[in-house]
């Protein structure tokens, strides 16, 4: 009964994971520890687990439909498996409870400024370093109709993804948030494109986290089976959905889901 229940979660978490860029993982953690009163390490490595699974099950589709940038997402790894490095070496230094209540309130901060009507939020200009590495692109929007988009602002970019690595490191939780908000705010990409380079990003960063846990022996068969089957199937239900889904849409819930996170770790750091 407990392995439906949670395959049943899962496919939940995976829809909207894949559907706003988070790999589930953020979602799956609270839920399994909260709910179903499991140990926060084994909630831990199941959601690697399912951040890989939620990655593996969304970048396909989202490939196949071109919404990918694969170029961009190389780039921008450079700067958040670097910040993960430098994270994990100050993890001994910060208390935790400061990088809650710091979290929480940029969290919510971000989902104010997402909610302000932008005109004219695509760029039409690339800077220097996207020409260079030739990181704009395109994607289909409807039956006939092809965005054609522009990168900004690359060097924020990097360095936001830098930051990204360093608060994935220290929070143990997966950073689709701030690579999501980084790309559309900074760098002023559809949040379809976010979203989608999102996906494929973290499921490069979480692999590499997942083999430690898998070396220490936190990964229980019995939790992450059901979670990562479910995980796959409810992200690739989320691919399908945000091609047809209206990019305003998606922001809508993306605040939603911000706002509920920040108060879960506002409220963690101030207990």
């Amino acid at each position: 009964m407990l392995e439906i229940l949670l395959l049943l979660t899962a496919i939940g978490a995976g829809f909207l994971g894949a559907l706003l860029g988070l790999g589930g993982g953020i979602i799956i953690v609270p839920v399994l520890t909260l709910f179903y009163q499991v140990n926060i390490r084994y909630a831990i490595a199941a959601s690697l687990i399912s951040i890989v699974a939620t990655s593996s099950g969304a970048a396909a589709s989202y490939l196949k439909d071109s919404l990918t940038n694969l170029r961009l997402a190389v780039f921008l790894e450079i700067g958040t498996v670097t910040g993960a490095m430098v994270g994990f070496f100050l993890a001994t230094y910060i208390q935790a409870k400061y990088l809650f209540l710091l979290f929480g309130v940029f969290l919510f901060f971000s989902a104010v400024m997402m909610l302000r009507k932008r005109e004219g939020q695509l760029s039409v200009q690339n800077h220097p370093w996207a020409d260079a590495l030739r990181l704009d692109g395109s994607y289909p929007e409807g039956e006939n109709k092809t965005v054609f988009y522009k990168v900004q602002q690359v060097p924020l970019g990097l360095f936001a993804m830098f930051g990204a690595g360093i608060l994935s490191a220290l929070l143990g939780i997966g950073s689709g948030i701030f690579k999501v908000l980084a790309m559309d705010g900074a760098m002023k990409l559809p949040i379809k494109v976010s979203s989608a380079t999102s996906n494929f990003m973290i499921g490069v960063t979480a692999s590499a986290s997942a083999g430690a846990y898998l070396l220490r022996g936190d990964i229980l068969p019995e939790i992450a089976a059901p979670v990562s089957v479910g995980i796959i199937i409810g992200s690739f239900l989320g691919a399908k959905a945000m091609v047809k889904m209206p990019a305003q849409r998606i922001r809508q819930i993306f605040v939603v889901v911000l706002i509920v996170v920040s108060v879960q770790m506002v409220w963690k750091g101030l207990s």
